[in-house]
């Protein structure tokens, strides 16, 4: 036995919650797959902020990641989608109509929207992911804003790392840390960090734990020299990872073209049509958007647009074919 829809929105960040808006509002009566097999939650990473400022539309204080994701979602549904709370274990995008597996549960459709979005690299420090947006974060134009006159760290060498401690440089003074003498970044994003005076360097320093204050919030890193061995403490207000982020992709290695960094390829570069952008992939009928196919603007916002193009791109091939 098998479901049948018009279309299937795979993922709920803000992303695959715009495109399931659009898709309901356009009388498609979509199917939201809310979890997507990478083992996070529905609703994405906003899931784990607690304030958003910077999304339009809520000033005085702004909004808190499960808050809007929870307005976006009744707001689709709403017009008529359908959320499932589940995880997609496989799919088969090869021939029309294409499938989607939940376990045992087989989903066909017309179109795929994925907006299965991406992760931020840990350092794989237990417990870790709990102290997300508790002192610790992994986007500094997210919330570089809370930060404003205070010590902030940022861990990384690359060019992430040198763009994330050179904008937090606007709020505060930054301490960056990296395990290596040597960086990963180009040359002219190395020197550009080098030239600012508010970023200090503490090289050849491995993170070992996060320091935290009596009510859990994480002020430092303890680390480990890697030259002398010697454990000390780096305290500050507020801990920056920039260490790179994981496209939730692995579902679709195989059947869909990806960078080498494995975000999805879209528009004409994955042979969409040509003259605009567009969130074609690489297969007609299946559409991606927010930021597993994003790996430069990383934002709630950028993301909701996107998932609007999907909806309309996959409106309209669906409205060519009939």
């Amino acid at each position: 036995m098998s479901e049948h829809r018009k279309v299937i929105v795979i993922g709920s960040g803000p992303a695959g919650n715009t495109a399931a808006l659009y898709t309901a509002r356009a009388g498609l009566k979509p199917l939201v797959l809310a979890g997507f097999g990478a083992g996070g939650p529905p609703g994405g990473q906003l899931m784990l902020t607690t304030e958003i400022e910077n999304f339009p539309g809520f000033p005085s204080g702004g909004i808190s990641g499960p808050e809007l994701m929870g307005r976006m979602r009744q707001q689709a549904m709403d017009f008529g989608a359908e959320f499932k709370d589940v995880d997609v274990s496989r799919v088969e995008l090869k021939q029309s109509p294409f499938a989607i597996w939940v376990d045992d549960t087989q989903y066909t459709a017309d179109a795929v929207i994925i907006s299965t979005g991406a992760r931020s690299r840990l350092l794989g420090i237990d417990g870790e992911e709990k102290l997300i947006a508790r002192g610790l974060h992994t986007c500094a134009t997210c919330d570089g804003a809370f930060y404003r006159n205070k010590k902030m760290i940022v861990i990384g060498g690359g060019d992430t790392a040198m763009e994330e401690a050179t904008f937090l440089t606007r709020f505060g003074d930054v301490n960056l840390v990296h395990r290596r003498e040597e960086f990963r970044a180009s040359k002219t994003m190395l020197e550009r960090a080098r030239k600012n005076p508010k970023i200090t360097w503490t090289l050849n320093e491995q993170p070992l734990e996060y320091l935290k204050r009596e009510n859990g919030t994480v002020c430092g890193i303890k680390a480990r020299n890697t030259k002398s061995g010697q454990v000390t403490d780096i305290k500050a207000d507020g801990v920056f990872l920039a260490i790179g982020h994981i496209p939730n992709t692995d579902l679709f290695k195989g059947q869909l073209k990806m960078h080498d960094n494995g975000y999805l390829v879209t528009g004409h570069e994955a042979g969409g049509p040509t003259g605009h952008p567009n969130t074609y992939t690489s297969v007609h009928g299946v559409f991606a958007c927010g930021d597993v196919q994003d790996h430069t603007y990383r934002q709630a916002i950028t993301a909701a647009g996107t998932g609007c193009m999907a909806a309309i791109d996959a409106e309209r091939w669906l409205a060519e074919r009939e």
